[in-house]
């Protein structure tokens, strides 16, 4: 920056739910610490209109939903928060759309929704529900058009409908972001890289699968965001694996029969009958665990909230950086981990359904809170005071259905699973079994805690790559990141009607050339085998800065400007393929410097930072809110300095994200 009164210039690439939500910190911070006088400029670089950006953009199928209730979503901060900035709380999506029915009040800026079929679903919308992702995009651009609102005069944003390519400068000079589509590049003072979610180009095994499809004229998808996906090569009636049975299969599964043209018919006992239109392909699902992700609860705490964190919170964290031998998370971390969750659980039982309780709340708690969760004494707690084993929180039994079973035919398995998917369905959907929510609350408090055993680099290598990045993201999202309840519904619909098979757990999936077919086999049904001609695989593209389709991080990537998170001790190395930044101020790492670049900032999914989501339920003091109002804070603070470099370089403690 040249001066005191010249223009401060902020770059930021990405302009969805992660840079709307950096917006909105920066309009809350500026009355105490950016000066009038000056302007700050703005731009927001993204080819999708900012606010959604391009997961939550409108132009995608009216079919794809949420997998969370309307009142779970929120973009704002609350009593919960533990932030620096002000609290600045807003409505929830349920709260929002409330407006446009007169259940609730109107919510400046107040418009309509162009589209008349987001206005009927808003004005229709009960908290309960799961909400169109066209709806989420409706609230979005809200959030953002309300984030222009607050900021000062003298702050100003402009959107450019381009991609960013490249940024380049100096750490201590002008940023220069060179755009697709005119020749002069953006000037900044600073850049903040807010993508969100990427794609990447495919895997060894994928580019693999793709040449035989190639070869014998077959289908072949690689990992893929599901509304970005081609479908329509897939022939009515035809065989497809499907590798995957998460929230990227139950979208894809929506795509090929309802958006084929099929429908649900309710019958009088309540469940679904599908009725095919006949271009359905036939899809056989297999994953690791062999079953779908478990529903999301549907229901509210029936007693009071647990007051969380309580047995893996701050002070916990501090206690495990302080042991001086190197932590092992399933070892040293889990134990408390899986007593915070636990205390979840049982804090919902024991007050929202105490005659399934043997004893009294208040000696149950103290004996819990003195045992550790593998001692012995701990299961005999538990078990003198549930009676139920079906009360008990069991974490092998959720994490390994189907361990230690086979089926002698593929349809004796068909109905073990109907069976398996209908119970988890009806208990998450019944307020008797409200401490699942118990635990969801819990699991989302523990989440929270652990980017900090990730940054200060105590965890091992091992111990990220297989039970951070590997067990742990995927129970977490088997546990808490599930489908709406009606979507199973619909599954089993589409297994009697012949639609959908299940495979079965560690599924493999192989190639026959002489039949020109891929294969999928699981231990669950010994012997069997599909054949079928086409696979897709069902799951969104892991990070990757090698792979990245982002032209802006492959061209700093391939410059060696910055750098992948590499974990690395004795024993083991970790390549994440997720973007490094500085765990003190989320700037970019970059190994030409040796370091951070002041001038250079990345939030959100593709980073180590693993605060990933960008809107959360409310009150839960969600970590991407906290890291945007800490680099909202630093931003403003170091833009209104006048010198981007000494500021971050000598203040960095002010912008912890943690």
């Amino acid at each position: 920056m040249s001066g005191a009164s010249s223009t401060a210039v902020l770059v930021v690439v990405g302009a969805g739910p992660r840079a709307t939500g950096l917006l909105e910190r920066i309009a809350a911070n500026a009355p105490e610490l950016w000066d009038g006088a000056r302007e700050l400029r703005i731009h927001l670089v993204d080819p999708h209109p900012p606010g959604p950006g391009r997961v939550w953009r409108h132009e995608q199928s009216a079919l794809l939903r949420m997998n969370s209730m309307a009142e779970d979503v929120t973009m704002f901060t609350d009593e919960s928060s533990t932030i620096d900035g002000p609290v600045r709380p807003g409505p929830s999506l349920a709260e929002w759309a409330a407006q446009f029915s007169g259940r609730g009040p109107r919510h400046a800026p107040y418009s309509e929704p162009a589209d008349p079929e987001v206005l009927a679903e808003l004005r229709s919308l009960d908290g309960a529900d799961f909400p169109t992702r066209r709806a989420q995009n409706a609230y979005l651009d809200w959030v953002f058009r309300r984030a222009l609102a607050e900021l000062p005069l003298s702050v100003t944003v402009e959107w450019h409908r381009t991609t960013a390519t490249a940024v380049t400068g100096p750490p201590d000079g002008p940023q220069q972001v060179r755009l697709a589509d005119r020749a002069a590049p953006l000037t900044a003072d600073l850049v903040i890289l807010a993508q969100g979610h990427i794609g990447s180009t495919p895997t060894a095994e994928h580019r693999e699968h793709a040449a035989f499809a190639r070869r014998h004229g077959r289908f072949h998808l690689p990992p893929e965001f599901s509304a970005d996906a081609d479908l329509s090569a897939l022939r009515p009636g035809e065989q497809v694996v499907l590798r995957g049975f998460g929230l990227a299969f139950i979208d894809l599964v929506a795509l090929l029969t309802e958006g084929r043209g099929g429908s649900y018919r309710t019958e009088a006992d309540g469940t679904l009958t599908y009725l095919p239109s006949g271009r359905e392909p036939v899809l056989h699902v297999g994953s690791r665990r062999g079953v779908p992700y478990h529903s999301k609860t549907r229901y509210q705490l029936q007693g009071p909230r647990p007051a969380l964190p309580r047995h893996f919170g701050p002070e916990a964290v501090d206690a495990l950086l302080a042991e001086e031998r190197a932590l092992d998370l399933r070892r040293d971390v889990w134990p408390l981990m899986a007593k915070e969750i636990g205390f979840g659980h049982y804090h919902e039982l024991f007050h929202a359904h105490p005659e399934r309780t043997a004893v009294a709340w208040a000696d149950f708690v103290a004996a819990y809170d003195r045992l550790g969760w593998y001692d012995d004494d701990m299961a005999a707690l538990v078990a003198e005071a549930v009676p139920d084993p079906a009360d008990r929180l069991d974490f092998e039994a959720l994490d390994h259905p189907l361990d230690g079973l086979a089926f002698p035919t593929p349809g004796a398995f068909q109905e073990h699973l109907r069976e398996h998917i209908a119970q988890d369905v009806a208990r998450r959907e019944d307020p008797e079994f409200s401490a699942d929510l118990g635990v969801f609350l819990a699991l989302l408090s523990v989440y929270g805690q652990l980017p900090r055993l990730v940054a200060a680099g105590r965890l091992t290598a091992r111990s990220v790559a297989e039970r951070l990045d590997g067990w742990w993201s995927g129970f977490f999202s088997f546990l808490a990141s599930g489908p709406p309840g009606f979507r199973l519904r619909q599954l089993l619909a589409l297994s009697r009607a012949g639609i959908v098979h299940f495979v079965g757990a560690g599924v493999r999936i192989g190639t026959d050339e002489s039949a020109g077919t891929f294969t999928a086999t699981s231990p669950t049904v010994p012997g069997h085998t599909v054949h079928a001609t086409a696979l897709i695989e069902a799951y969104l593209p892991g990070p990757s800065l090698d792979r990245t389709e982002d032209p802006l991080l492959r061209d700093l990537h391939r410059a060696g400007a910055l750098t992948e998170e590499v974990i690395a001790d004795p024993t083991h190395t970790h390549r994440s393929g997720l973007l490094a930044v500085s765990a003190s101020n989320a700037h970019v790492i970059d190994p030409s410097l040796g370091g951070p670049h002041p001038r250079r900032i990345a939030l959100g999914a593709p980073t180590n930072s693993r605060a990933v989501a960008a809107f959360a339920r409310p009150r839960t003091d969600a970590p991407a809110f906290r890291q945007n109002d800490a680099v909202a804070r630093a931003v403003l603070r170091a833009l209104g300095a006048g010198s981007v470099t000494s500021h971050f370089s000598n203040d960095e403690k002010e912008v912890s994200i943690i």
